[in-house]
């Protein structure tokens, strides 16, 4: 029995209130502690691991559930429509437009009725003429626009603007896989969250702990704090005390050591400093023009969904864009200025460009460099880039990559694989590496480095290539340039010997202090 008093005394009313309240044949979960005892989800959350751990309580079943929770900018579609039907509306009232214009007209932004009209061009419901306007064929619009609509006004109908999958059909599941993102909720009318309901049932050993409280008069309602309104009504002389253990051992006092992530970072920067590059370094907040209209990514061109950027609320706009950068990347975008290329043959958005943001890629910090970049010249970045993403043992929502640029006459193909080669090798601690072909609207051929963890499998390091002449020449620069983005994370991913991107930035003290790096 002498166990048994040490247990009901170090029991939390939490722990105390569900003995007390259940018995062997109640199946608990977090939503009914919610309701019947008045518990926060993570009072509940506590109370089970806390009991689970004395035995007291155990897990039976898990039943996972899907939602889709309506954004903010799902609501802006309830309240002004798609941008799908909204452009069709437009043509069929005012003819053949050109896709800048239909933006402007309908205040939507280029990128976002490029990708609408590509949508409805598949569907059939509209067309480019010979003057490469858009226009109306007549089709009907199709069947998912319909369901998109009516998904969209049944979530606005609930409190918490949320869609059980359960309640679902299998053609409204199927049009929001359309309508929903896993990694990025950015601009899209609903946000997927996945969740398990944990049921518990109390344990054999829970019967002999209640009738324990029980001969000792423990409620779970003693008091655990005095607090000043207590003092002055007099309500503390008329409960019980809540008994504390003074017998604890204090917490160890631990001298403090370098971040094992941070010295990582640190010897990438030495690393590349002993092979003669320069450090480059740029700020958090960026326009749209450096992140990607400098890098020849089209306005309105789809490619630019691969960065869900977070904007900036105020002040929104930078107040103006350097020259004559400016006037040279909106020349190489409406007609290739004098790079030799036909660029993307639209209007550019001028205030669109200026949009601050926070910078999605490091390759900013090379657009800013290349203007004034020695030739020859070697340069590297460590940048923390910020994308609106699903977290996982290889994705992060903020990360670091380390940027760089490689500029001179004699430089080749050959020569980026040997700095990939150094990265996934000598940095990373890779034994397998393969470089596959890639895309991206600035680099020209593109490599995506790939390296291969022992618990993960293969996965991507970062993105490289030539930068492509519509980049470097608007910047004034005329000989080739080498450029990469490496995930540095992911370098240390597999030179720390973890199995899980948040471990960088684990809260486990204990995991951080013997974590080594193997420099």
């Amino acid at each position: 029995m002498t166990d048994i008093k040490t247990l009901i005394k170090n029991l939390h009313p939490l722990e105390t209130k569900v003995l007390l309240k259940y018995g062997l044949k109640d199946a608990l979960t977090s939503e009914r502690l919610q309701t019947e005892l008045g518990y926060k989800e993570g009072h509940a959350n506590q109370a089970f691991s806390w009991l689970a751990g004395k035995k007291l309580l155990a897990e039976t079943a898990r039943t996972p559930h899907t939602y889709f929770e309506l954004t903010d900018f799902g609501k802006s579609i309830a309240k002004n429509g798609t941008a799908e039907e909204r452009i069709v509306s437009f043509l069929k009232e005012s003819g053949p437009h050109l896709l800048p214009e239909i933006a402007a007209k309908l205040g939507l932004e280029n990128k976002d009725v490029g990708s609408a009209f590509g949508t409805l061009s598949r569907d059939g419901v509209l067309a480019m003429n010979a003057e490469k306007k858009a226009e109306y064929t007549g089709k009907a619009l199709p069947e998912r626009l319909t369901i998109t609509k009516q998904l969209i006004e049944r979530a606005m109908t609930k409190e918490n603007g949320q869609l059980d999958a359960a309640d679902m059909s299998k053609q409204e599941i199927e049009v929001m896989g359309g309508l929903t993102k896993k990694r990025g909720v950015s601009e899209t009318p609903f946000r997927t969250i996945e969740r398990e309901t944990v049921t518990y049932k109390l344990t054999e050993a829970f019967s002999q702990v209640v009738d324990a409280l029980k001969k000792a008069g423990i409620t779970g309602n003693e008091i655990g704090e005095i607090t000043p309104a207590m003092l002055a009504s007099g309500d503390w002389k008329k409960g019980t005390f809540r008994a504390y253990n003074i017998s604890i051992p204090p917490a160890r006092i631990i001298p403090g050591r370098t971040n094992p992530y941070v010295q990582f970072l640190e010897s990438v920067k030495d690393k590349l400093c002993s092979l003669g590059f320069q450090e480059f370094d740029g700020p958090l907040v960026e326009t749209e023009f450096w992140n990607g209209d400098a890098l020849f990514m089209p306005q309105f061109h789809a490619a630019r969904d691969i960065h869900d950027v977070y904007r900036i609320k105020t002040p929104t706009h930078a107040k103006s864009i350097e020259e004559p950068y400016l006037s040279n990347v909106r020349a190489v975008h409406e007609n290739g200025g004098g790079t030799g290329s036909r660029g993307w043959n639209y209007s550019f958005d001028t205030e669109f460009t200026r949009r601050l943001i926070m910078r999605s890629q490091g390759t900013v910090l090379s657009a800013h460099q290349l203007h004034k970049a020695e030739i020859p010249g070697k340069y590297f970045g460590i940048a923390r880039c910020f994308r609106y993403d699903k977290v996982d043992a290889t994705h992060l929502s903020d990360f670091y990559q380390t940027e760089g640029i490689v500029l001179g006459n004699d430089v080749n193909l050959r020569t980026l694989l040997g700095f990939l080669r150094m990265f996934a090798v000598e940095i990373a601690g890779a034994t397998e590496v393969k470089y596959v072909p890639g895309y991206f609207p600035f680099t020209e051929p593109s490599i995506e480095v790939h390296i291969k963890h022992p618990k993960l499998g293969w996965f991507e390091l970062g993105g490289s290539g030539i930068f492509r002449p519509e980049v470097t020449k608007a910047m004034g620069i005329d000989v080739p340039v080498l450029a990469w983005g490496i995930g540095i994370d992911r370098m240390a991913l597999m030179a720390l010997g973890l199995n899980d991107l948040r471990e960088l930035f684990s809260s486990d003290i204990e995991k951080v202090r013997l974590r080594k790096a193997r420099f």
